[in-house]
């Protein structure tokens, strides 16, 4: 077993892939899951696995929470999972087979499916995550959403060769659900730092929908590719939408209260 590297994870009913990700990892001495509210059987399932440590923590933003799993873990080298990622068998020995070095962050490919069929178009393809890194030299930033670790100078990127199986999505329902939810969260962060107009959600959203269906060949994958084209649209869609609104409302309040 790893006994140098924590795993962490952040989960809300998260049991469809929960057993396949957990069973990945026991070859790791300590797994920290941070539940944000599950109401299926995630925290059966992880109270199963004898190298995890559950804990219970409100939704606050994923970069956050994610520091908050950093934070509650034993080692100071982390390796950051998501509860619908599968690290492969290669992957795994990979990591435990490596020199750590404090000065780098490690890079993990991902293969990305929809209901479980490999989608290597509509801008899902060559993905690549920062996962493996050491919490003495950074942590996650405090984004709500799209969250990612902080860089500086001294830190370098090495792409490991092993992969994970990534399943985001099963079904439409779930690409309706998230993109709800991200597009919420982004214009949050964003009120009051950045401009949004009709025209301009308009306009990205079309330009994403080009780009993820024409030139990322989500063509290729018949109604999957569709679906998730005009998905990703939407979703940028709707975050620059939900911005205006915010500003319009919020600009509208404020300027009732001066008169008042």
């Amino acid at each position: 077993m790893a006994n140098n590297i924590s795993v962490t994870i952040i989960t809300k009913n998260s049991s469809l892939y929960l057993v396949e990700c957990l069973g990945a990892l026991e070859v790791f001495s300590e797994v920290v899951i941070v539940d944000n509210g599950s109401t299926d059987d995630t925290i059966s399932i992880a109270s199963g696995f004898r190298n995890v440590t559950l804990y219970k923590h409100p939704f606050i933003g994923f970069g956050p929470l994610k520091n908050i799993a950093i934070d509650k873990a034993s080692n100071d080298w982390i390796l950051s999972v998501d509860s619908d990622e599968i690290v492969t068998p290669e992957l795994a020995n990979e990591i435990l087979g490596l020199e750590l070095d404090s000065c780098r962050i490690y890079a993990v490919r991902r293969d990305n499916h929809y209901h479980r069929r490999l989608i290597q178009g509509c801008s899902w393809q060559n993905d690549q995550v920062q996962r493996l890194f050491n919490r003495k030299s950074t942590r996650y930033n405090e984004k709500l959403v799209h969250e990612g670790l902080k860089m500086n100078t001294n830190l370098k990127t090495e792409l490991l060769q092993g992969k994970m199986k990534h399943y985001p999505y099963d079904n439409a329902s779930q690409l309706i659900q998230k993109m709800q939810h991200y597009s919420t969260l982004w214009a949050k962060e964003r009120l009051g730092r950045k401009k949004a107009s009709p025209i301009q959600a308009l306009f990205y959203g079309m330009l994403t929908f080009f780009k993820s269906y024409v030139l990322k060949h989500g063509w290729v994958y018949g109604y999957e590719g569709l679906l998730i084209s005009i998905s990703n649209a939407n979703v940028v869609f709707y975050k620059y939408i939900k911005l205006y609104e915010a500003e319009r409302f919020d600009s509208l309040y404020t300027s009732q209260n001066n008169k008042s």
